[in-house]
């Protein structure tokens, strides 16, 4: 009787997880699975039929292969830029003082308290042809720049963007670390770059981790910064989708469209767990 009654409020704890779970993420999945496999009627209506159209098309079109190719090659330069600029920074960072960290830290919390559509904005207006970086550089006596609408224009939004979710992790990772143990290397006769190689870098890795998934994943599905900062020049996935559901109403082959790149994101997010340490983690 007692081991029933606790089934049962094991039950009543897990069911409210498990509903949302089934509701918001499992029903939608299989409701995708299902679209891909169907088709769009000359009427823009769906064409209640299997059929295998929409993956033939995605694998033997360029056009989309190309948008896969630079979506993920973005992602991972944008990934690589924000480690390479948040490491040193959140290194500063934890070697301040106490009162000194909590308020650099804050400073970098502060972009997340004004909407994120109205920041890229911002940045819209300092890259445009007759913008602010354009109109300081008239000033001085050089050309504009061809800024807007460039893959360099969208790197800056996802880096401004998304740094933060890189040094935070960092930060909770370089808070973890023992001092100590840079000191004891540098007396056993390593200098400071062996050091920060072979001991400070192990030990921050879990950090490292945790901020490339964070940048990584949203990076790769991004909609806003391409759409804003680079137009149709450099469409992205995200794009791709807004306009196959939206614009062209072909939500079959949208649905195929987010399904293989959720997979390969997936295929590609557990190779990565697979090959890093499981102390890392």
């Amino acid at each position: 009787m007692r081991r029933r009654n606790e089934q049962r409020r094991l039950i009543g704890l897990l069911l409210p997880g498990g509903a949302w779970l089934l509701l918001f993420f499992v029903l939608p999945l299989v409701i995708i699975v299902i679209y891909s496999f169907l088709r769009r009627s000359a009427t823009g209506d769906i064409d209640w039929s299997f059929s295998l159209s929409n993956y033939v098309l995605l694998f033997t079109e360029p056009l989309y292969l190309t948008i896969f190719w630079r979506s993920l090659w973005i992602a991972l330069l944008t990934t690589a830029l924000t480690l390479l600029i948040g490491y040193p920074l959140t290194f500063f960072i934890a070697r301040q003082s106490p009162r000194r960290r909590v308020m650099l830290v804050f400073a970098i919390m502060i972009p997340f308290w004004t909407n994120f559509l109205v920041r890229i904005y911002a940045w819209r207006f300092l890259l445009n042809n007759t913008g602010l970086i354009n109109m300081v550089l008239e000033s001085m006596g050089f050309a504009p720049v061809a800024l807007i609408n460039t893959p360099a224009a969208v790197l800056i939004g996802l880096i401004y963007g998304e740094l933060p979710y890189m040094v935070l992790p960092l930060y909770a990772a370089f808070e973890r670390v023992d001092w100590t143990l840079l000191e004891a290397a540098q007396d056993l006769g390593a200098n400071r770059a062996r050091a920060l190689l072979h001991v400070l870098l192990p030990l921050t890795l879990p950090g490292i981790v945790a901020g490339s998934i964070l940048v990584f994943v949203p990076t790769v599905g991004a909609f806003v910064v391409p759409q804003l900062l680079g137009g149709a020049k450099v469409a992205m996935i995200g794009s791709v989708l807004e306009r196959q559901f939206l614009s062209a109403q072909n939500q079959p082959f949208g649905s195929a469209i987010a399904l293989v790149f959720m997979l390969l994101l997936t295929t590609l997010i557990l190779i990565y767990f697979r090959a890093t340490p499981e102390e890392s983690r």
